[in-house]
């Protein structure tokens, strides 16, 4: 996934938390250079900071070198501070901050120097008892430098590692206390662990290029770096790379594997759509969501077109399954970055229109399917609606290859409270005149379970149906 200019990135909407990627060289050769590849291809994953620790195995113990920082991947590191990382084992992260304030402190990974060593730590996802885990350990002296439950975690793996005979004992020690979502990549000083947890609601695979290993949240960052995808993380799975190969741990896994609840939203949006999660093509996923939408809610137009970037896939599922034309409608400045200076409320100019133009000769006089991945407040689909009217659109119909939103999300993804959502309380036919859209349609419930291939999956941000009781006090704000 590109960065996106459609209602989730344009007027501050959904966002996934994070993207982790791990890499082991067994010849001993610098990764440093090699982990900023794969931050790189994860960068959609996460805008806001990111980090490389670095380890040498055949080094002293306790020397970590880490170098993280507000910013892009391209932003925070430059060859000459990737050059002075030297070492055969990393872990790199980049960071949304689903909640948890946006500081250079709340960057990660997380280095922890601790009575058996050093550990670094990469998580993605979100924990819903991270408070009570927080608690505990500040009752026994624990001194905290960030706000996010990452750090608990980190914590708890080294406050198990001191009993336990091996890291990867730790890390499954700490992950019976857990309770959320969680990718982990954890380092240590001679081993790199990756950890999912059981509900498996956050990517995690394993891909090898020559001698070198790697962990990573998409296939798409294995391509990136020239490696083979091996397999997938199993959710509730703990794998340790070693130099005689992956050694694995399924004590935590479900044995009813219906009991699993993947994000069925990396699968519409958060995925880069060259990404493969859990044996599922998340491209093809997107122009099934799109044929189902032409299938379910057909009318009659004259172009279907896409809001960049996320919404072109299930466009073209659209227009497949519609026999409707193709089309693009938008042209994006791929110039504007992440920090782009925002105009103020008093300016004209809106965030949309700074980031997307319409071509105009090629929507005057036309019907338009206009299809995007979601509506969350539904301010920018409006904005978007009304730049096509007034580019000479005769109607604009609006189709989301997603269910509407009526839940907020605790497990890794910033989905505003339900007073935030246009579609809480709202009939579709409301929704329709707020957005000022001819006609709208979602993507059906019953529909989900054929875009992943019948894998269980949690749409609880749809349905209301959390796979895990869900925290009475909103943790997003504190914690992330």
């Amino acid at each position: 996934m590109e960065e996106q200019f459609s209602e989730e990135c344009v007027d501050s909407g959904i966002h996934e938390e994070c993207g982790v990627f791990g890499a082991y060289d067994f010849d001993g050769n610098d990764i440093a250079s090699t982990v900023y590849y794969g931050l790189f291809a994860l960068q959609h994953r996460g805008q806001e900071s990111c980090g490389i620790a670095v380890s040498d195995t055949n080094g002293p113990k306790k020397n970590i070198q880490v170098h993280k920082g507000m910013g892009l991947v391209n932003e925070v590191f430059s060859s000459e501070n990737l050059e002075k990382l030297k070492g055969n084992i990393s872990v790199g992260h980049v960071r949304y901050s689903t909640a948890g304030s946006s500081t250079r402190e709340n960057a990660q990974p997380l280095v922890l120097n601790y009575y058996k060593g050093t550990l670094a730590l990469a998580h993605n996802g979100n924990l819903v008892n991270a408070l009570e885990l927080r608690e505990e350990l500040e009752k026994t002296g624990a001194i905290f430098q960030t706000t996010i439950d990452s750090e608990v975690i980190a914590y708890h793996v080294a406050k198990e590692r001191i009993s336990s005979a091996t890291a990867e004992e730790a890390v499954l020690a700490a992950m019976r206390k857990l309770k959320g979502a969680y990718s982990l990549i954890v380092m240590s000083p001679r081993k790199l662990i990756g950890a999912r947890d059981p509900f498996g609601f956050r990517p995690l695979c394993i891909g090898k290029r020559d001698n070198t290993y790697f962990l990573t949240s998409e296939t798409c960052a294995l391509d990136t770096v020239g490696a083979e995808f091996v397999r997938d993380v199993e959710p509730g799975e703990v794998v340790t790379l070693t130099p005689s190969g992956i050694v694995s741990n399924r004590e935590l896994c479900f044995k009813d594997s219906s009991k699993q609840a993947r994000c069925i939203f990396e699968y519409i949006y958060f995925a880069r759509p060259d990404a493969v999660i859990d044996g599922v093509g998340v491209y093809a996923s997107r122009i099934k969501a799109g044929r189902f939408l032409a299938m379910d809610s057909p009318v009659e137009a004259d172009m279907v077109v896409g809001v960049p970037e996320s919404g072109n896939p299930a466009a073209q599922g659209y227009a497949m399954e519609s026999g409707i034309p193709y089309g693009t409608a938008f042209i994006k400045n791929s110039y504007v970055g992440r920090t782009f200076i925002k105009p103020k409320q008093s300016m004209r100019e809106s965030s949309v229109q700074v980031k997307l133009n319409v071509l105009k000769d090629a929507v005057k006089g036309k019907r338009i399917v206009m299809i995007d991945d979601s509506i969350v407040r539904g301010t920018t689909c409006h904005r978007i609606v009304r730049m096509l009217k007034d580019a000479g659109a005769k109607e604009v119909h609006v189709r989301i290859s997603s269910p509407p939103f009526l839940h907020p999300c605790y497990f890794g993804t910033d989905i505003p409270s339900e007073d935030q959502l246009i579609a809480y309380g709202k009939t579709l036919d409301e929704i329709r005149d707020s957005i000022e859209a001819d006609t709208l349609a979602y993507l059906g419930m019953e529909r989900l379970k054929e875009l992943n291939n019948g894998l269980p999956y949690c749409d609880a941000c749809f349905s209301g149906n959390y796979p895990i009781e869900p925290p009475t006090q909103d943790i997003r704000g504190e914690q992330g």
